[in-house]
């Protein structure tokens, strides 16, 4: 089992794996040289937008950025209660804090990213509200807060991680845990999570209760919406208990596509999806080539049809454990990973794939000022990538993290 279960450090608890199983999983391994992937550059010039320095000013940014407008929003930890902000921030680097979280009712520990909706911006909350497991909020661009709902746990699940997805004006997300089904955690039962739909005014409706291990559990990434479906992942549960890829309907019918072996098929997708020319894209945070076991990305058809996976991380260079969502540009994925990189430095990477699967280092973080362990995913403003690195930048022992860019 994972649960991302503290804002402050985003690593996971994985129960060990007693033995790794080959060949669960068909593999399509076809190599493609480097040479395929010319719109790929490695070292684009990269740049610090935005140093976080604790405290008020912010601190371990952990979701994607947002545009609006010329502006970057995003939210942090920190903050002037010292549980967590949203922030915006100007290409050229001048901050604003929007909203402090005080906790209570107000929500604290906001995980995500934020998305907009008709010019209103809305998100999740990993914790606080009434019930201290989680809130739906909205905000304006001008700092307007207003808690749309209290998650109550058994009820309709417990602590998102992540993200909302707009679908016809109707915004849909997951918890963690909580809900009406068992999972095991640790010997302690506790809700195997829950999807939820929520509107733009408050009223909130589970979708569905995940049952069960075998069912899939703990999704980690937001759902996407695709030709009127919902498909996402979960961390951990499925056949195999790796993890898997679902799609649900808005009326809560749901179907595992996929489900993770436990080792050279990729484990525990923490990511949300992307759909790219009618074919899904995503990585895991662990498995892929059993000899290194640093996680992979795939691709699959909304079917299920067609899985393979494009590229096994192996540490150096090219990086190792992704948990950020790829984004697509100019026929190039590109995603960033943890931890790896060039050798020594082991600060995460900025990565580009083709759709094929050729892959370079676009960026490869050294622990200081640029920042370094970027958890969150890519966006691209104008032909420029933006992301946040979890550390490095400014102040403490290991730095509070930085917004950055990256010019094609």
């Amino acid at each position: 089992m994972m649960i991302r279960s503290d804002l402050w450090r985003h690593a996971v608890s994985i129960c060990a794996t007693a033995a790794m199983l080959a060949g669960c999983a068909v593999r399509d391994n076809t190599s493609v040289p480097l040479g395929a992937m010319p719109q790929v550059a490695p070292g684009l010039p990269y740049e610090v937008v935005y140093r976080f320095e604790g405290g008020s000013n912010g601190e371990f940014p952990q979701g994607n950025l947002l545009s609006v407008n010329g502006s970057l929003y995003g939210t942090a930890g920190g903050g002037a209660n010292g549980i967590g902000m949203v922030y915006s921030v100007t290409t050229g680097g001048a901050m604003t804090v929007l909203h402090n979280f005080k906790g209570g009712a107000d929500g604290q520990k906001p995980q995500a990213g934020l998305i907009d909706v008709n010019g209103t911006l809305y998100g999740t909350t990993y914790a606080g509200g009434r019930s201290s497991r989680g809130t739906a909020y909205s905000i304006s661009t001008t700092g307007a807060e207003k808690v749309l709902h209290t998650f109550l746990g058994d009820a309709d699940g417990e602590h998102p991680a992540a993200g909302l997805v707009d679908l016809d004006g109707t915004l849909y997300g997951t918890t963690v845990s909580g809900g009406s089904g068992e999972c095991d955690a640790g010997g302690r039962r506790i809700g195997c999570g829950t999807i939820f739909s929520i509107t733009t005014s408050g009223t909130e409706k589970v979708l569905y209760n995940f049952a069960s291990e075998s069912d899939g559990n703990y999704p980690q990434g937001a759902l996407i919406a695709v030709n009127g479906a919902l498909y996402g992942t979960t961390s951990s549960g499925g056949l195999d208990a790796q993890g898997t890829v679902f799609r649900i309907t808005t009326a809560g019918v749901k179907k595992i596509l996929h489900n993770f072996g436990a080792g050279s098929d990729g484990r525990n997708p923490e990511a949300a999806l992307i759909d790219v020319k009618g074919m899904l894209y995503g990585t895991t945070l662990y498995g892929g080539d059993v000899s290194k076991y640093k996680g992979t990305v795939f691709r699959m058809r909304p079917t299920g049809a067609a899985y393979k996976i494009l590229h096994d991380f192996s540490g150096t260079p090219d990086g190792a454990n992704p948990q950020a969502p790829l984004m697509y540009v100019k026929d190039t994925l590109y995603g960033t990973t943890e931890n790896g990189g060039v050798a020594s430095k082991d600060g995460g990477t900025v990565y580009g794939i083709s759709p094929t699967g050729a892959e370079n280092v676009v960026y490869s973080f050294t622990p200081g000022r640029d920042g370094n362990y970027p958890i969150a995913g890519l966006i691209e403003v104008n032909g420029t990538l933006y992301g946040t690195a979890f550390k490095g930048g400014a102040g403490g022992s290991y730095g509070y993290g930085t917004v950055f860019s990256l010019s094609q």
